[in-house]
């Protein structure tokens, strides 16, 4: 029964993306500069603003290329993408060639030049999409591997691991980064199974499993010490049940590219993150590791990471729970904060009142991600 129900509300995201998500972000998300803006008003007009970061171009680039994979309008889907290739392997890119932060809505050109990298994996992880379809593929990927050589020069950290999140390293460390480059280095490798993309993963798989879940009860932390050991105080304190649930799609995705079982700590992150949902089965933004609520606040982006981890765990297990599970997750999505016009409201105090005065347009990765794995794993 649950099943069914998941297939029927695939189909339901197919429609709201084709009708309303695309049409809205093609129509009204991008400026007289060829960018994608920051945000637009619950009115739909784009929320006045300088500058608009880089990780937004890479992520709405991202936005559009599962658009033309999906068969949506792929004139229109492919143009935006490739207005995004351009900004992202031209004026994006610093004088060490890894991407910058900020750009300037009137001209295009970086404002803040300054590496960052959760910006610099969201730029692969764009490139990398958008090779993949529409393409060409050559100049993204071409793009891809100078920012990676870059990358390996300016920022690897040869000592502890992993890469310094900004330059010079900071004091405290960080794993989202670091998530988000696995992703793209598995995205890079479906697309060149021979170009060194896997390695760079199982190096950051590693760090995953040796470092970022050593605290305690193996949960994944945040924040560490230079060293990647843990934190006193705070910072080791405090999770994020919502990037529990973002591994737990990840190990699965990291498991399928490698032909491989799936790391034990899918199950126990997904576990622990359950326990931390609202009654209604809501996600919220953080939790002690006892799991109790810590900010109790809850914004979109966890809701779809929930939604993936229900699907990773229903793709490799074919249990009803995940379904019912995934079931509820989408209706949450559907009922509480996406719109009609195609559009979201980001951001829910603990006591349900809006907090979110705008639509981020950031928040379009994660909804797209996971309808299209919705799609995909249904065969919606």
């Amino acid at each position: 029964m649950s099943v069914s129900a998941l297939q029927r509300r695939a189909r339901e995201a197919r429609s709201w993306l084709f009708d309303s998500c695309f049409p809205l972000w093609a129509d009204h998300g991008v400026n007289e500069a060829g960018l994608f803006p920051e945000a637009l008003t619950m009115s739909m007009d784009e929320v006045p603003a300088d500058i608009t970061r880089v990780r937004v171009q890479a992520r709405q680039t991202y936005m559009f290329s599962e658009a033309w994979r999906m068969g949506w309008k792929r004139d229109t889907a492919a143009r935006l993408v490739n207005a995004g290739v351009a900004t992202l392997a031209g004026p994006a890119l610093n004088a060490q060639g890894l991407p910058g932060r900020v750009l300037s809505c009137a001209t295009g050109q970086l404002t803040d030049p300054a590496f960052d990298l959760y910006d610099t994996a969201f730029a692969l992880f764009a490139l990398a999409e958008a090779a993949r379809g529409p393409g060409p593929a050559e100049p993204a990927l071409a793009a891809a591997q100078g920012i990676l050589a870059s990358l390996e020069r300016e920022a690897r950290d040869s000592v502890n691991g992993g890469y310094a999140e900004t330059l010079p390293s900071p004091a405290q460390r960080q794993q989202n980064p670091h998530m988000h480059l696995l992703e793209a280095c598995l995205s890079l490798h479906a697309l060149q199974p021979g170009g060194g993309h896997m390695e760079r993963a199982e190096a950051l798989f590693a760090l995953f499993e040796t470092k970022f879940t050593a605290g305690e009860r193996g949960l994944l932390g945040e924040f560490f010490a230079p060293d990647w050991s843990p934190l006193p105080g705070e910072p080791s304190r405090v999770v994020e049940p919502g990037h529990q649930f973002e591994w737990v799609w990840l190990l699965h995705a990291y498991a399928r590219a490698r032909g491989e079982p799936v790391s034990p700590a899918a199950e126990r992150l997904y576990a622990y993150a359950l326990t931390t949902l609202d009654v209604d089965g809501r996600a919220i933004q953080s939790a002690a590791r006892g799991g109790a609520p810590v900010d109790a606040s809850r914004r979109t982006w966890p809701q779809t990471e929930a939604l993936k981890a229900h699907l990773a765990m229903l793709e490799s297990r074919r249990d009803e729970r995940y379904a019912a599970a995934a079931c509820r997750s989408f209706d949450i999505l559907m009922d509480e904060y996406l719109t009609e016009d195609g559009g979201w409201i980001d951001h829910f105090g603990a006591d349900g009142a809006i907090l979110s005065s705008s639509m981020p347009a950031s928040t379009g990765y994660h909804v797209v991600l996971a309808f299209a794995e919705l799609i995909r794993v249904m065969g919606a």
